[in-house]
């Protein structure tokens, strides 16, 4: 990242924490070693793997399908999802053997994710080099569901994902998120679209 990218997700990083986001993930298909301590093959991992891979993974038809899966569910509650996918980590962050979910929360941050009016913004945040998904929600969602519930739906794209499944299982990670938001904050007609519905790829 040069530093003007780095400064931006340093002054967003102090907007999660006045929001106190909660970041819940599953890592059932991540490496070894994924956000402990350094390990050779993390760091090879991440240097290896390439944006061309993630971008044959992540066609354009499948981020119209995201997209459009967040437009559908978003219009039966009152939340916000943004969802993104990153490659790796750039050399900096590796050094530093950033975790996914400490990465997830910049992201959240960099995106405003945390500025809705009733804080009930939610990331889907892939990290592709370590296999690890990762959610994020704003505390007006954070403190009414559990976090057994969010881990069942990394669970869920977890299981597509294995299979090489990334349009379904990152569709089904939308509806997932998007059914608990529907059941502690329904829609209410006329509810602004305060987030982007596109897909990120980083």
């Amino acid at each position: 990242m040069d530093g003007e990218a780095v400064s931006v997700v340093a002054e967003a990083s102090q907007e999660v924490a006045d929001s106190a986001a909660v970041g819940v993930a599953s890592t059932v298909a991540a490496p070894p070693g994924v956000g402990n301590c350094m390990n050779a093959s993390r760091f090879l991992r991440h240097l290896f793997f390439t944006r061309w891979t993630t971008r044959r993974r992540f066609t354009p038809r499948v981020l119209a399908d995201i997209e459009a899966a967040i437009r559908e569910t978003e219009s039966l509650h009152a939340g916000e999802i943004r969802f993104v996918v990153e490659t790796a980590l750039d050399l900096p962050e590796l050094l530093q053997d950033l975790p996914p979910r400490q990465r997830a929360m910049q992201v959240f941050g960099h995106l405003g994710v945390w500025d809705t009016v009733h804080n009930n913004g939610v990331l889907i945040y892939l990290l592709l080099a370590d296999r690890i998904v990762e959610v994020v929600a704003d505390r007006g969602i954070a403190a009414r569901i559990a976090q057994s519930e969010w881990d069942d739906v990394c669970h869920e794209m977890q299981r597509h994902y294995r299979e090489g499944r990334f349009a379904e299982g990152s569709v089904a990670g939308v509806r997932g998120v998007g059914r608990l938001l529907s059941r502690h904050f329904p829609g209410k007609l006329g509810d602004a679209d305060e987030l982007p519905n596109q897909p990120v790829l980083l």
